[in-house]
């Protein structure tokens, strides 16, 4: 990879590995080659609709030069919308084109983006971006009702009607790192995120998410308009108990060519996330691998994986070693000892915070998106999904898990079994207020 833009080398980078000795396995800037990941061609999909599988920082880097080449429209939506180098170069690119002639309409969440300055946001406005933000924390600035736990975690951008993408990324160096313009911290906490780019027709099907939800920004009404459930058949919204039991089929049912589901979910205590996920494990037949920056799912999806394992699947996850929520970590690590003995496989991914969040199914179903295994993604935030039945694609994110499994270290059974006590109590006690989390 090479770049137009000369890069100084961050030295909060050169640190970490001369302290370490180990290489934290993510290309901080263009034309590093920390990890040895090659990003691979694009997978096409029946209709012409073109996936391309993006790593860390080079995601935000390809959303940037998109922007720049915007004709007519952009419709932007991120939870996290920083006022740091990279934000204001994002922001300042937007404003560009808005002067240009370009409908650009951007909407943020207010509890993700409290701590940017919301001057950058009031340039923008006066550059004439179409600019929306979702529940505002503070009741005065609301228009409709006042909402703070309903938090829009999607992230999402579309350009030109034809181009687009979404995933975990938010926009901040701490994802960008040097991809975007050069970093000047001195000390960086690495972040490992996927992203993926969509061109083709699948495109217009994030223009319609994103319309649903910038209808309810400026409408207000039930939250549940903001949801989008495309190509992908769910079967009956029941109590997640009952779903091993009732739910059949694949999950992707053929509309369209079948290929490309989209689920854009709204908060609900009956989600139709968890039949998504339950219906996928259900079809499983060789293997499960999942990376997961937040875990902390039912019992009944614990029962899922093991269950998955059991009959003879193999279960691999990929768990922060290092996160920004330390009691997320806690409550993913409670399951630790049900879910090896159950013959699932884990791991967790040193020296960068994990932020990913995608499963590959067979190596030919994908699941990336915003959404993570927590309460509160599935009850409580809007979130979004790509289900995509390729098995070029799939390949390329088992090869992305097993690139991951370099910088991991694999949780035995026997060691775990030996942990502190003072682990296990406070294990068991996040374990039973997960729900909350």
């Amino acid at each position: 990879m090479t770049t137009d833009t000369a890069i100084t080398p961050n030295p909060g980078v050169a640190r970490r590995k001369a302290a370490t000795g180990v290489a934290p396995g993510i290309n901080f800037e263009p034309g590093e080659d920390d990890d040895g990941w090659v990003v691979p061609d694009p997978a096409v999909l029946a209709d012409g609709t073109r996936i391309q599988l993006y790593k860390d920082g080079e995601a935000l880097h390809k959303a940037y030069e998109a922007l720049k080449l915007a004709k007519k429209r952009i419709c932007l939506e991120v939870y996290i919308f920083a006022s740091d180098d990279t934000g204001r170069a994002i922001a300042e690119v937007l404003c560009q084109k808005a002067r240009e002639g370009v409908q650009v309409y951007v909407i943020y969440d207010s509890f993700g983006s409290m701590n940017s300055d919301r001057k950058m946001f009031w340039q923008m406005r006066d550059a004439g971006v179409h600019i929306r933000v979702f529940h505002p924390v503070r009741p005065w600035d609301c228009r409709f009702s006042w909402r703070p736990a309903n938090r829009d975690h999607r992230k999402l951008l579309v350009i030109d009607d034809e181009a687009g993408g979404l995933g975990g990324l938010n926009i901040g160096g701490e994802y960008a790192g040097s991809w975007v313009v050069p970093s000047k911290s001195r000390y960086t906490d690495f972040w490992r995120d996927n992203a993926i780019g969509i061109v083709g027709p699948a495109a217009k099907v994030l223009l319609r998410s994103f319309a649903n939800t910038w209808r309810y920004v400026n409408t207000g009404g039930r939250i549940g308009k903001t949801e989008l459930i495309h190509n992908i058949d769910l079967g009956p919204r029941i109590p997640s108990r009952q779903l091993r039991r009732r739910l059949r089929g694949p999950v992707l049912h053929g509309e369209d060519d079948g290929s490309f589901g989209l689920l854009a979910s709204a908060p609900t205590r009956n989600s139709p996330l968890v039949g998504m996920l339950t219906k996928l494990i259900h079809e499983a037949r060789k293997s499960i691998q999942l990376t997961m920056a937040y875990f902390a799912p039912s019992d009944e999806m614990i029962q899922e994986l093991c269950g998955a394992a059991g009959r003879g699947v193999r279960v691999q996850l990929m768990l922060p070693g290092k996160g920004d929520v330390h009691i997320l970590m806690v409550a993913a690590r409670s399951f630790y000892e049900t879910l090896m003995s159950g013959g699932v496989e884990i791991f967790e991914r040193q020296q960068v915070v994990l932020h990913a969040k995608t499963m590959v199914i067979d190596k030919e179903i994908s699941v990336i998106g915003s959404t993570n295994l927590d309460y509160r993604s599935i009850e409580y935030n809007c979130e979004l999904s790509a289900v995509i039945r390729s098995a070029e694609l799939g390949k390329q994110i088992a090869m992305l898990f097993e690139n991951d499994i370099r910088f991991a270290r694999r949780i035995e059974l026997g060691a775990w079994r030996r942990r502190p006590m003072l682990d296990r109590i406070g294990q068991w006690a996040v374990n039973r207020a997960r729900y909350l989390l």
